[in-house]
């Protein structure tokens, strides 16, 4: 089963839609409400112009909640389901005025959210058949990283540490400051709850010993060849089977199933959020515009 708006932080999924819508309201449509009658109501058909996964669907139906409770929002696709060109999404239906409030922030986040979704998919769909989880990380969009790690799940993958405060992750400016590796793990576990585990990345052969003397409980392959992870892999399965292997570092849909056959157990990708295209999604008012089919 796919995520849903229950998956999300509701209290602040709604404050954070009033502050967007905000900011493009500002004091009123002006257009709106200067060309449409306060009396006039219609349906907005919401529909999508390529292929690809929807996600965002509760999303933008909570937008139009917010501009007007007695707009109705009728589904007609499903959250996480795939897309074809042409496919309705959803119809929206009541006060005109109140439709086109809503349209482009409504669209906005749908567009960008099955953008993503989409992108992960093509991901999962090339690791199909092992074993290795996919996972984003923080290169998200400032402001939106719940919405975008929701994305990320929708379409099928899994969610690294949501912010910089839910896990350890020492890299090579943390290993810099600390004096190296075993310094900073032996700091950062003096300070840290039991129930928080500790991630090492690491670059080289030595760096790998020194995570793994130091006791990472997580060890990160940054940039390595794929030869190379396989035999870092090994290594840490001698040494210490109980360590989470991850790869890191230019992974994209060419390489990451042969990253995948290394052995590593996780596989993260920043590309999964943070250049993703936005899919082509149009919300026409009556009727679809001939343009649009």
């Amino acid at each position: 089963m796919y995520p849903s708006i229950m998956d999300l932080n509701k209290p602040k999924l709604a404050e954070a839609i009033r502050l967007w819508l905000e900011e493009d309201i500002g004091t009123g449509d002006v257009t709106t409400l200067s060309t449409i009658p306060a009396d006039s109501v219609t349906t907005g058909i919401i529909h999508v112009k390529e292929d690809g996964v929807l996600a965002g669907l509760p999303v933008a139906e909570e937008v139009f909640r917010i501009v007007d409770p007695r707009l109705t929002f009728e589904a007609r696709a499903v959250e996480g389901g795939p897309l074809r060109k042409g496919d309705t999404i959803a119809f929206v239906s009541g006060s005109t005025r109140s439709i086109l409030l809503g349209e482009r922030l409504a669209l906005n986040l749908l567009q960008r959210l099955s953008g993503i979704a989409t992108r992960t998919r093509a991901f999962v769909d090339a690791l199909d058949g092992l074993p290795a989880r996919l996972v984003d990380t923080r290169k998200t969009t400032p402001g939106h990283r719940m919405l975008e790690k929701y994305a990320v799940r929708v379409g099928g993958g899994h969610n690294h540490r949501f912010g910089l405060y839910d896990a350890v992750m020492i890299k090579d400016n943390h290993i810099k400051g600390a004096g190296g590796i075993a310094q900073a793990v032996q700091a950062a576990r003096a300070q840290i709850p039991h129930t928080m585990k500790i991630e090492v990345e690491v670059e080289s052969f030595p760096q790998l010993e020194e995570a793994l003397s130091a006791g990472a409980d997580i060890i990160m392959l940054d940039n390595m060849s794929v030869e190379n992870m396989a035999q870092a892999v090994r290594r840490i399965r001698a040494a210490a089977p109980h360590v989470v292997v991850e790869a890191s570092g230019n992974v994209n849909l060419h390489t990451v199933r042969e990253i995948a056959s290394s052995g590593v157990d996780v596989i993260s990708v920043g590309r999964l959020t943070y250049s993703v295209n936005a899919l082509d999604i149009s919300l026409d008012l009556g009727e679809r515009k001939e343009s649009s089919l």
